[in-house]
C-alpha cells in the first residue's frame, strides 16, 4: 500500500499533501490561489520566475528554463507579495462582500503559489543537497507566513462581519469557503493574547524545521541502507528483469553487483522471491534499522522534538493533544471515534494474521526443520509459496503479463474512457522536471458522442531514482477553478524499478493496484469543477482524500479491465482466463497481515500523537520502547507482522501531512468499500455509473461537506459492513 503518502509539501505551510498523497493538502490554498497577481514581483531589483501565469498549456510549469536557483529568490518575493495583498484587503475600507474579501483571497499569493507547487514537486520526486538546503532555510519562513495570514485579527474581523453580513444568502459553495476560513484561523489561534500568539509562531516554525529535516535524513538513510549483493547466487529466485534493474541501479552509484534499494514501508518486495533466507534476514534488518543506527541519518532526535512540539501546540490552542486537534478538522471529528474504531479492527485482524502465520511457519519447518521460527523477512516468501500451492499462482507468473505500458494504457486510461469518457495523448512537446517524466493532455468528451474537449495535463513519473522519496503520491501544479479560468495539471509519482534500455518494466500486482489507486487521485484533481481554487479536486480533509483513489482500484479487477492489460509482452498471448479467475479468487488472500501491519502503523501513530508533552521520552534510546509498549498496549504487538511503517521512518507522520490521521486509509475505505458495492448494484463498469460518480462526487471537491458528496452518491451514510467483509473481518 505505497499510496498517498506524504510529500516535501511538509515544509508548505498547512498544505501537506498525501495524495499523498496526496496527493493533497488544503490550508495552503485556502489563503492564496495560482492566479495572476497584476504585475511582476521585485526582490533586490530582479524580476522571478514565476511572476506570471506560464504561457505553456493549461500553464504547465516552464521546466524547461526553471533552475533551482530560481526557487528561493521566488517563494520570497511571493511570501512578500501576498502579505500586502492581505493588508490591502484587510484595511479596505467598503464592506465586506464575496468579491472584495473571500475572492481577493482565492486571488492572493499567485507567484508564491507558482512557485511552491513547482518547488515541492521537483524536491519529493528529483532532490538535490541545493534544494534540500533551500527547503531548511524557508520552512521557518513559510510557516511564519501561514501564521501571519491566519492569525491576522483585522482579516478576521472582515470575515466574521461577512458572515453577520451575508451568511445566510451566499452561494453554498461561498459560505462552506467562508465557514472554512473561519474555521481555519481559529485552530491557527487567531483568538490567542500576543505572548501565546508569539509562542505559537516559534513552535510553528521550529516544527516545518524538522520536518524538513526527519524527510532529508530518511531519504538519505534509505539510501545508505540499500543492500549490495556481490554474489549473484544469493539472488536466486529474483526474477531476471529485477536482477537486471538492480544491478543498474548499482552501476548507477558507481558500485559492482547488484543493489537492493529500499522501498518506503518496512515490507520489502524482493524478499517474496529471495530463496536466500540470510540475504531475506538480511534486507529485513536493513528496512527496520532506518533512522536508529545512530549514524548522520538516525531520526530519533528529530522525531522526539517533533512530537514534543506539536502536543505543546495543541495544548496552547486548547487541545488534550495533538490527535485531537488533527481529528476535529476531519470527516471523525473525534480522536476517540478514531480509537473506537481501530479497536474494533484490530482483535479479528491479529487473529487472522496468527491464522496465516501458523500455514506459513508450516511450510517453514519443511524447509528450515521442525524448530524454525517464522520471522518478518519468511511472511512474504512463504506466503508467496503458499499462495501459489493454493492457487497455483504467483508474482513471479504473473510478471510476464503485467508490462508497464499496457497496465497504464489498456488498464488505467481504458477504465477512465469508459467510466468518465476520458482519452490521453502523450505530448512530447512538453517537459517536465525529469527526463523521466511523461506529459499526456487529457481531452474530455462530456456526454457521448460530443467532439472531445481538452481537460488538462497528466505527468506521470513511475520509476524509482536516488533522488526521489519513497512510496507513490498524486500532487496538483495548477488546480481546476471557474474563478482564474485554470484546468487541471496533475503529477503521479510511484517508485517503479527501472529496467535497462529496451527492456520492458514489469510489474508485480501490488505495482499495478498502486498504479490504479495514485491514477484515482489524479483523477479525483482532473474531474474537479468548482470555483473556488483552495476548493478544487483532493482539497478534502485527510480522511477523505484516499476514498476515491481507493475506489478507482476495483477496475484493476474487474475482468474486462483485467483481462485487457494482462497480455504477454513478448507473445502477445493474454493471460490464461483460469489465471484470471484465480487471481480473483485470491483477492482476500493475505487480509490478515496487510490489515495488521496496517492497523499497526495507524495505531503507532495515535499513540505518539496522543502523549502531552512531559509524557514524550526524553532520550532517543526510549523511542524503540515506547513503540513497543504501544503496540503490545493496542493488542498488535506480533513479530512476524511489523508495523508497516516503525517510528524511526515513519515519513507520512514526521515528515509530511499525515500526523494522527494514518487512520485515514481505513477510515475512507469504509466509503471505498460501500461505494463500490454500489457501482456493483448498478452494473459496473459503464459510463452511467461513472457520471454519476464524478457529477455526484468528484466534481465536488471540497466546496462543501464532502460527506454529503457521499451521501449526493449513495443516498445515505455509510455502511462498515462491506469493509468488514472485503477484509474478511465479519466475524
Amino acid at each position: 500500500m505505497s499510496r498517498g503518502p506524504g510529500s516535501a509539501r511538509a515544509l508548505v505551510p498547512g498544505r501537506p499533501c498525501s495524495a499523498g498523497h496526496a496527493t493533497e493538502g488544503r490550508t495552503l490554498r485556502r489563503f492564496r490561489a495560482a492566479a495572476a497577481d497584476g504585475g511582476p514581483t521585485v526582490l533586490d531589483g530582479r524580476v522571478t520566475a514565476f511572476d506570471e501565469r506560464s504561457a505553456l498549456p493549461y500553464e504547465l510549469p516552464d521546466y524547461a528554463t526553471i533552475t533551482p536557483e530560481h526557487y528561493e529568490p521566488a517563494i520570497l518575493a511571493g511570501m512578500a507579495a501576498q502579505r500586502a495583498q492581505v493588508e490591502a484587503i484587510a484595511a479596505d475600507p467598503a464592506p465586506p462582500t464575496v468579491e472584495n474579501t473571500l475572492e481577493a483571497l482565492e486571488r492572493s499569493g499567485g507567484a508564491l503559489g507558482r512557485a511552491l507547487v513547482a518547488f515541492e514537486n521537483q524536491l519529493a520526486a528529483d532532490a538535490t543537497p541545493f534544494l534540500e538546503d533551500v527547503e531548511e532555510r524557508l520552512a521557518p519562513q513559510l510557516a511564519a507566513h501561514r501564521d501571519a495570514v491566519l492569525m491576522h485579527r483585522a482579516l478576521h474581523a472582515r470575515l466574521e462581519a461577512l458572515e453577520r453580513a451575508e451568511g445566510t444568502s451566499l452561494a453554498p459553495d461561498a459560505a462552506w469557503l467562508l465557514r472554512r476560513r473561519l474555521v481555519d484561523a481559529r485552530r491557527a489561534g487567531v483568538a490567542l493574547d500576543d505572548d501565546a500568539q508569539a509562542v505559537l509562531r516559534e513552535l510553528n516554525a521550529r516544527l516545518t524545521t524538522l520536518e524538513a529535516q526527519f524527510g532529508r535524513r530518511l531519504l538519505a538513510g534509505a539510501n545508505a541502507a540499500s543492500v549490495l549483493v556481490t554474489d549473484e547466487s544469493e539472488l536466486d529466485g529474483l526474477p531476471e528483469d529485477a536482477k537486471d534493474g538492480a544491478r543498474a541501479a548499482a552501476q548507477s552509484r558507481g558500485r559492482d553487483g547488484w543493489l537492493l534499494e529500499m522501498q518506503l514501508p518496512t515490507h520489502q518486495n524482493v524478499v517474496a522471491a529471495l530463496t536466500d533466507r540470510d540475504l531475506r534476514e538480511r534486507v529485513q534488518r536493513a528496512s527496520e534499522s532506518r533512522g536508529a543506527d545512530g549514524s548522520e541519518h538516525d531520526t530519533r532526535a528529530v522525531l522526539l522534538e517533533i512530537v514534543r512540539l506539536r502536543a505543546r501546540r495543541a495544548r496552547l490552542l486548547g487541545y488534550p493533544h495533538h490527535a485531537a486537534y488533527v481529528a476535529e478538522d476531519s470527516t471523525a471529528q473525534t480522536a476517540d471515534a478514531v480509537a473506537a474504531m481501530l479497536a474494533r479492527l484490530t482483535p479479528p485482524a491479529v487473529a487472522n494474521a496468527r491464522a496465516e502465520a501458523a500455514e506459513l511457519e508450516a511450510a517453514l519447518r519443511a524447509d528450515a526443520g521442525p524448530d524454525a521460527t517464522l520471522r518478518a523477512s519468511d511472511w512474504a516468501f512463504y506466503a508467496e509459496r503458499v499462495r501459489k500451492e493454493r492457487y497455483a499462482l504467483d508474482d513471479a507468473l504473473l510478471r510476464p503479463y503485467l508490462e508497464l505500458e499496457r497496465v497504464l494504457h489498456d488498464g488505467v486510461f481504458a477504465a477512465a474512457h469508459r467510466l468518465f469518457g476520458l482519452s490521453f495523448a502523450e505530448r512530447d512537446d512538453l517537459r517536465g522536471y525529469h527526463p523521466d517524466v511523461r506529459v499526456f493532455e487529457v481531452f474530455d468528451a462530456p456526454e457521448p458522442g460530443e467532439p472531445d474537449q481538452g481537460l488538462g495535463l497528466f505527468l506521470a513519473d513511475l520509476y524509482t531514482r536516488e533522488s526521489k522519496r519513497g512510496g507513490a503520491w498524486m500532487n496538483t501544479l495548477v488546480d481546476q477553478n471557474h474563478l482564474l479560468g485554470q484546468r487541471p495539471v496533475v503529477v503521479n509519482n510511484l517508485n517503479i524499478v527501472k529496467p535497462p534500455a529496451g527492456r520492458p518494466a514489469l510489474l508485480a500486482w501490488d505495482e499495478v493496484i498502486t498504479l490504479f489507486h495514485e491514477f484515482g487521485h489524479a483523477l479525483h484533481g482532473l474531474l474537479s469543477d468548482v470555483r473556488y481554487p483552495s476548493q478544487s479536486g483532493t482539497e478534502v480533509p485527510r480522511d477523505f482524500v484516499e476514498y476515491p483513489s481507493q475506489v478507482n482500484e476495483m477496475w484493476a479487477w474487474d475482468p474486462s479491465v483485467l483481462e485487457s492489460f494482462a497480455v504477454h509482452h513478448a507473445t502477445g498471448e493474454p493471460m490464461p482466463r483460469e489465471w484470471v479467475e484465480t487471481l480473483r479468487a485470491s483477492r482476500q488472500y493475505g487480509e490478515g497481515f496487510a490489515t495488521t501491519e496496517y492497523l499497526a502503523a495507524a495505531l503507532l501513530d495515535q499513540a505518539w500523537h496522543r502523549l502531552a508533552p512531559e509524557d514524550v521520552p526524553a532520550s532517543v534510546d526510549d523511542v524503540v520502547g515506547f513503540e513497543e509498549r504501544a503496540l503490545e498496549q493496542a493488542g498488535v504487538a506480533y513479530a512476524p507482522v511489523p508495523p508497516r511503517y516503525r517510528t524511526t521512518y515513519y515519513n507520512h507522520v514526521f515528515g509530511s501531512g499525515y500526523s494522527a490521521a494514518y487512520y485515514a486509509y481505513i477510515w475512507s475505505e469504509v466509503l471505498d468499500a460501500d461505494t463500490v458495492r454500489w457501482y456493483e448494484e448498478n452494473g459496473g463498469l459503464t459510463r452511467r455509473n461513472g457520471e454519476t460518480f464524478r457529477r455526484s462526487l468528484l466534481a465536488k471537491g471540497g466546496s462543501q461537506d464532502p460527506l454529503a458528496s457521499f451521501r449526493d452518491l449513495r443516498g445515505r451514510d455509510a455502511d462498515i459492513a462491506p469493509l468488514l467483509e472485503r477484509r474478511g473481518l465479519g466475524a
